[in-house]
C-alpha cells in the first residue's frame, strides 16, 4: 500500500478562513476553516490546497468542480452534500461523517478514510486509485462503473453495498463485512474473501444452506 499523505501543511503558516467567503472561482492555500456551519451552501469551481478543515458542518450542500489538494478534513459533517465533477488529491478524512454524499463522477487520488460513517454514498462512475477505507462504515454505499485501482479496505462495513460493474478482482475483502452485498459472480471474482464470507456469496451460484434442525 502506497498512499501518499497530504503534503506541505505547515500548520504554523495556516490562516483562518471561512467557507461563506469563498467566491466563485476563488483559490486558497494555507486556509483553516475550523468550528463553522454553512449547510446548504454552495461552492463553484474552486480550489484548495494545503488546508485543514475542522468540526464543519456542511450538510445539503453543493460543490461543484470543486478541487482540494492536500487537504485534512477531521470531525467534519458533510452528511448529503453533493460533490459534483469534483477532485481530491492527496487529502485525508478523519472521524467524519459523509453519509449520504454523492462523489459520483468525482476523481480520489491518494485519499484515505479512517473511522468515518460514509453510509449510502454514492461513488457511482467515479475515479478511484490508490485509497484507502480503514474503520469506516459503507453500508449501503453505491460502486457503479467506478474505474477502481488501487483501493484497500481495512476492517470496513460493506454490508448491503451495491457493486455493478465494478470488479473487485485481486481486493482484498478478509476482514471487511461484505453481508447482503450485492454483486455479481463475474465482479467478485479474484476478490479475496476468508472462509465465512463464502458463505455470504452463495447465493451467486443458487446455493442455499440447510438449517440442521430442518
Amino acid at each position: 500500500m502506497n498512499i501518499l499523505k497530504p503534503q506541505n501543511i505547515d500548520k504554523r503558516q495556516l490562516k483562518d478562513k471561512y467557507i461563506q467567503n469563498i467566491t466563485e472561482n476563488e483559490n486558497i492555500g494555507c486556509g483553516n476553516f475550523e468550528n463553522q456551519e454553512c449547510n446548504n451552501i454552495s461552492l463553484y469551481e474552486n480550489e484548495l490546497e494545503g488546508s485543514q478543515f475542522t468540526n464543519i458542518c456542511m450538510q445539503n450542500a453543493l460543490l461543484e468542480k470543486v478541487t482540494f489538494k492536500d487537504t485534512i478534513f477531521k470531525q467534519c459533517n458533510f452528511s448529503n452534500t453533493q460533490f459534483k465533477e469534483c477532485c481530491f488529491i492527496r487529502c485525508k478524512f478523519n472521524n467524519c461523517k459523509i453519509s449520504g454524499c454523492d462523489f459520483a463522477e468525482n476523481r480520489l487520488y491518494h485519499v484515505t478514510f479512517i473511522e468515518n460513517n460514509a453510509s449510502y454514498i454514492n461513488l457511482s462512475m467515479a475515479s478511484i486509485e490508490n485509497v484507502l477505507f480503514k474503520d469506516t462504515i459503507l453500508r449501503n454505499s453505491y460502486f457503479q462503473e467506478t474505474k477502481i485501482k488501487n483501493i484497500y479496505f481495512n476492517n470496513a462495513d460493506l454490508t448491503q453495498a451495491q457493486f455493478f460493474k465494478t470488479s473487485l478482482k485481486g481486493i482484498d475483502l478478509a476482514n471487511s463485512k461484505i453481508e447482503r452485498i450485492s454483486i455479481s459472480l463475474e465482479e467478485i471474482k479474484g476478490a479475496i474473501i476468508d472462509q465465512f464470507q463464502a458463505i455470504d456469496l452463495l447465493y451467486l451460484i443458487g446455493v442455499k444452506i440447510k438449517d440442521a434442525s430442518e
